[in-house]
C-alpha cells in the first residue's frame, strides 16, 4: 500500500511567476500542467505523465496518479510543495488540503540548507547523476513561458512540443531528474524528523496563504497611474531648473551643485536629508527635494501588488514559511510586507480616501509631496473584508522579554510584569537614578533605548552607532553606555558566554550540553543542533571549531547561505549571535502558539508581520480585540514565567498604530 508519493510538475502560464506568485500565475486563462513526474515510496519505478499527449487520461499512470492525489491516506511530497499543491488544485479543480502534503524545501530550510533544489543537492554532496539538471532553466524558458513572436517562428507566442520534439524529450528528462533529486534529498534528510507541531504550523501557514488578504485595487491603480506621470513631470522640472540633460545623473547633478556653491560627496538618502536641513537657495532646495521625491522607491510596492493581485482582489502567497533561515521566522514574498514604511500622517484616513478617489491635487495641498504620502499609504492598501475590520495584535517588546526570561535577569522580568517601560527601566538601572518618560531624567530614556536595541546580542560601539540614527549620543559616550548596559544586565553577557561554551563543548566532545530553560546543544552527523525551550531545534550545518589566528582562540564555523552574496559558504558564529538566533527563534515560537490559539477560536488570520498578526473580524464581534490580546498574553506551557503581552487595535485598513 502506497504511503508517500513524491511529485514534481512542469507548467505553462502567460503570467510571470516570479513577479506574480503562484496564485495569480494559475489564474491565467492559458495556465496548464504540462508534465507530472511522480514516484511512490514502495516502488523503484519513477513514473511520468505527458499531458500534451491527447491520450494521457487513458494511461495506467494517470489513473494511479489521480487516485493517489485524491486519497487522504497517501501523503504527497514536493520541493516547494506550495507550488505543486496550488497548481494541481487549480488544474484538477480539486481541493489540495495542506495536511496531506509535506514540503522538502521547508525540511531543508529547517536544517539551515539552501532554498533551491540545486543548492540543497550541492550542499548535501549528491553525486552528479542525482543532482538537478542545470539545463532546466533554458527548457522552462522555451516551453513554460510565452515566446517572442518573430518572422522565423511564424509569429507564434508559445512553443509547443511539436515545435522542437528533441527539446521536449529533454524537458521530460529534466522533470524525471527533478523527481530523482527530490527523492534523494528526502532520503538523506529522513533521519531529521519534522515535529507534529511544525507540520501543523505549516498547514496553518498554507491556509493563510490560500486565503490571502484583500487589497484596495482602485487606490493601488490610481496611485500607480498618477505616479508614472508625476515622476515624468518632476524630471522635467529638474531639467528646467538645472539645464542638465539628465538631472538623474549623480555626476551631472554634483557638477551643477558646485556651480551653486554646494559641494557634496554623496547624494544618497542620508546625505540629501542633511543637505535639506541646512541653508540652501530656493532653486537648489527645489532640485534636491525633487531628487528626494524621485528617490522614493515605495511606489514600486504598489506595482508589485498590481502584478500579484488575484481576480477577487486578494493578494496571496506573501508569506514564506521558514523563510528566515535558522530562526524559522517567516519571510515576506512579492510585496515584502516585512519592510513596509511606517505611517505618521495626522489624518491617514483622509489621505487614503483622496488617493482612492484619485484627487491628488487636494492630497498635495493638504499633505505635501505625493511621493512621500504614497510611501505612508502602502500599509493602508491592505483592507478588511466587507462587513469586517482588522484586529491587529502585536507582542510588546517580545525579544526583550524572551532574552530576560532565558537569561534570568529578574529586574527586567519584574519591569515587564509590572507594566513598566523597559527603556526607562534600563536607563534607570544604568545611571542609578529614576527615569520617567517625559518626566524626571526623561532625557536618559533615549540612551536606554539605543543601548537596549544595540547591546542585547553582544553589540558594542558599532551597533550603538547604527541604532543611534539621529546621532544624538556623542561618540565619546558610546563605549561608556555599552559598559553601563552590560553592568546593569550581568545575566545577559553571562548567557552569551554560556551558549558559546556549550556549543564548543558539544562540538568538541560530541555530547549533549544542557543549559537553562530546556535549551540543549548537541552535535549529530557533524551538525550543531540547539534545542529551544519549546522543543524545536535549530541547526548549524557542518559546524566545526577552527583556530582564529587573529584572536588566538577557537571559533565556531558552519555552512550557510551568505545573505549578501547568496553563496553557500562557511560562516562564523559566536555567543552573542547564538543568543540572537535562540531569542528570535523562541519569539517566533511564541507567535506560532498565539496564532494557533487565535485560529482555533475560528478567527481568520490574514497575514502576520514580524511579531504581530492581522486578523479579519466581523464588525458585530465586539469582543474580538480583547479575546485576541488575551490569546497573545496567555502563558505558554513550555515557557513558565515568561511575561507576555499583546497590544492591539482595530482598524478598517492596515496601519502602524
Amino acid at each position: 500500500m502506497h504511503k508517500l508519493m513524491g511529485v514534481d510538475i512542469e507548467t505553462y502560464s502567460s503570467v510571470d511567476l516570479s513577479k506574480s506568485g503562484v496564485y495569480r500565475y494559475t489564474e491565467a486563462p492559458d495556465f496548464t500542467v504540462l508534465i507530472i513526474g511522480f514516484k511512490f515510496d514502495d516502488e523503484d519505478e519513477l513514473r511520468q505523465i505527458d499531458t500534451t499527449d491527447p491520450d494521457f487520461e487513458l494511461s495506467d499512470d494517470w489513473l494511479d496518479f489521480s487516485e493517489a492525489i485524491a486519497n487522504p491516506e497517501i501523503t504527497k511530497s514536493a520541493f516547494n510543495a506550495n507550488f505543486e499543491r496550488v497548481c494541481l488544485a487549480k488544474w484538477l479543480d480539486k481541493k489540495m488540503p495542506p495536511e496531506q502534503w509535506r514540503c522538502t524545501m521547508v525540511k531543508a530550510l529547517s536544517l539551515g540548507l539552501p532554498s533551491s533544489l540545486m543548492g540543497v543537492g550541492l550542499a548535501l554532496g549528491l553525486p552528479e547523476d542525482k543532482l538537478k539538471d542545470p539545463q532546466g532553466k533554458a527548457l522552462i524558458q522555451y516551453f513554460s513561458k510565452p515566446c517572442r513572436p518573430t518572422r522565423a517562428n511564424g509569429r507564434r507566442t508559445r512553443n509547443l512540443p511539436a515545435h522542437d520534439p528533441g527539446k521536449w524529450e529533454l524537458y521530460l528528462s529534466y522533470n524525471r531528474q527533478d523527481v530523482v533529486t527530490e527523492q534523494e534529498i528526502l532520503k538523506k534528510l529522513s533521519i531529521y524528523k519534522t515535529t507534529t507541531a511544525e507540520q501543523e504550523l505549516w498547514n496553518l501557514d498554507q491556509q493563510m496563504n490560500d486565503h490571502g488578504v484583500r487589497l484596495d485595487r482602485q487606490m493601488i491603480e490610481r496611485i500607480v497611474s498618477y505616479d508614472d506621470q508625476h515622476r515624468t513631470d518632476l524630471q522635467e522640472q529638474a531639467k528646467e531648473l538645472t539645464g542638465l540633460s539628465n538631472p538623474n545623473s549623480v555626476s551631472q547633478l554634483k557638477g551643477w551643485l558646485m556651480t551653486k556653491g554646494v559641494e557634496v560627496d554623496s547624494l544618497n538618502k542620508d546625505a540629501l536629508s542633511k543637505l535639506l536641513d541646512g541653508d540652501l537657495s530656493a532653486d537648489v532646495r527645489q532640485v534636491l527635494e525633487i531628487r528626494s521625491a524621485l528617490g522614493k522607491t515605495s511606489v514600486k510596492k504598489y506595482s508589485a501588488m498590481q502584478e500579484a493581485i488575484c481576480a477577487d482582489d486578494h493578494l496571496r502567497g506573501i508569506l514564506q514559511f521558514y523563510g528566515a533561515n535558522r530562526t524559522g521566522r517567516w519571510a515576506g514574498r512579492l510585496v515584502q510586507t516585512h519592510n513596509l514604511a511606517r505611517n505618521s500622517l495626522p489624518d491617514l484616513a483622509l489621505a487614503r480616501e483622496l488617493a482612492s478617489a484619485g484627487d491628488f491635487e487636494t492630497l498635495e495641498v493638504l499633505f505635501g509631496e505625493p511621493s512621500f504620502v504614497f510611501s505612508e499609504l502602502i500599509r493602508t492598501a491592505f483592507v478588511a473584508s466587507p462587513g469586517c475590520r482588522f484586529v491587529v495584535s502585536d507582542f510588546s517588546a517580545i525579544e526583550a522579554r524572551v532574552i530576560s526570561w532565558i537569561a534570568g535577569e529578574e529586574w527586567r522580568l519584574k519591569t515587564f510584569r509590572d507594566g513598566g517601560d523597559i527603556y526607562c527601566a534600563t536607563a534607570s538601572q544604568m545611571y542609578h537614578r529614576p527615569v520617567v518618560k517625559h518626566g524626571v531624567n526623561g532625557e536618559l530614556r533615549q540612551k536606554g533605548k539605543v543601548a537596549e536595541l544595540a547591546c542585547g546580542y553582544g553589540g558594542g560601539v558599532g551597533a550603538m552607532r547604527r541604532m543611534d540614527r539621529d546621532g544624538a549620543i556623542p561618540e565619546e559616550e558610546l563605549q561608556g553606555i555599552v559598559d553601563a548596559w552590560r553592568r546593569a544586565n550581568p545575566m545577559i553577557p553571562k548567557l552569551w558566554r554560556t551558549c558559546e561554551l556549550a556549543a564548543k563543548t558539544a562540538i568538541k566532545e560530541h555530547r549533549t550540553v544542557r543549559i537553562q530553560r530546556g535549551i540543549e546543544f548537541s552535535y549529530v552527523n557533524r551538525n550543531l543542533f540547539v534545542r529551544l525551550p519549546g522543543g524545536r531545534k535549530i541547526c548549524y550545518w557542518g559546524a566545526r571549531l577552527t583556530l582564529d589566528d587573529r584572536m588566538g582562540r577557537e571559533s565556531i564555523v558552519y555552512m550557510g547561505t551568505n545573505q549578501t552574496t547568496k553563496r553557500w559558504e562557511e560562516t562564523e558564529t559566536y555567543g552573542g549571535k547564538l543568543v540572537e538566533n535562540i531569542v528570535q527563534a523562541t519569539a517566533r515560537d511564541c507567535l506560532a502558539v498565539s496564532m494557533q490559539r487565535v485560529s482555533a477560536k475560528g478567527y481568520q488570520i490574514m497575514m502576520h508581520v514580524h511579531d504581530e498578526m492581522i486578523v479579519d473580524v466581523p464588525i458585530e464581534d465586539k469582543d474580538a480585540l480583547a479575546t485576541i490580546n488575551a490569546c497573545m498574553a496567555e502563558p505558554i506551557s513550555w515557557a513558565p514565567g515568561l511575561p507576555l503581552k499583546g497590544d492591539g487595535y482595530e482598524t478598517p485598513f492596515y496601519l502602524k498604530d
